[in-house]
């Protein structure tokens, strides 16, 4: 499959830009311990395959229709991928450590993770303009490379997502030391999907 390095780093730099679950995970750590936090990281990694389910049989069966039609989500997905962007540079201050207040239990923290990973369609929509990108229509298996794209975004989001949860108490108290590092996270990541939407477009 082409370009799978490009995919890792793409997908490695959406997640850790800061958002809605990288910082619950952060914070849940912070408050409960990296117990709590590993729960949350490895909830938010297994919704992915979900969404990774629906992006690949959809996109296996709109291939097979029309190669037409693939390539047409192929550029709204590019567009929608910009327009990423283009959201994290214009909220690239809003990053904050508040939202996991309350003591829950290892598995509640585990199932609210999932289903709340799930239940995001803003995460299925990501799913089926980001995975497309980097599929090769022409050499088959689309479902296939699909799936595995998916397994591969979900493998590196438990790694990241646990790595914030082991260190949660050191990395929560560095960035409120340097709140502008959330800010540069967030333009660097924002940039690199801009970059990666125009990128489609023109080839």
């Amino acid at each position: 499959m082409p370009e799978i390095g490009l995919f890792i780093v793409a997908a490695a730099l959406l997640t850790i830009a800061p958002g809605p679950d990288i910082l619950y995970v952060l914070t849940r750590g912070v408050a409960q311990g990296r117990a709590a936090g590993i729960a949350a990281a490895l909830g938010f990694a297994t919704g992915c395959i979900f969404h990774t389910l629906l992006a690949a049989l959809g996109i296996a069966a709109l291939i097979r229709s029309s190669e037409l039609a693939f390539d047409v989500v192929r550029y709204a997905g590019a567009a929608y991928l910009a327009w990423i962007g283009v959201q994290a540079l214009r909220h690239r201050a809003s990053f904050s450590l508040q939202g996991a207040s309350g003591v829950k239990g290892l598995a509640a923290i585990y199932r609210q993770s999932v289903l709340g990973n799930m239940m995001n369609p803003k995460v299925t929509l990501f799913f089926l303009a980001f995975l497309p990108q980097f599929v090769d229509a022409k050499a088959g298996h689309v479902g296939l490379q699909m799936a595995l794209l998916g397994a591969i975004f979900m493998v590196q989001t438990a790694v990241i997502f646990g790595a914030v949860a082991i260190f949660s108490g050191w990395i929560g108290a560095w960035m409120r030391r340097r709140p502008a590092i959330g800010e540069r996270l967030n333009v660097f990541a924002g940039l690199t999907f801009i970059a990666l939407g125009i990128r489609v477009a023109i080839k």
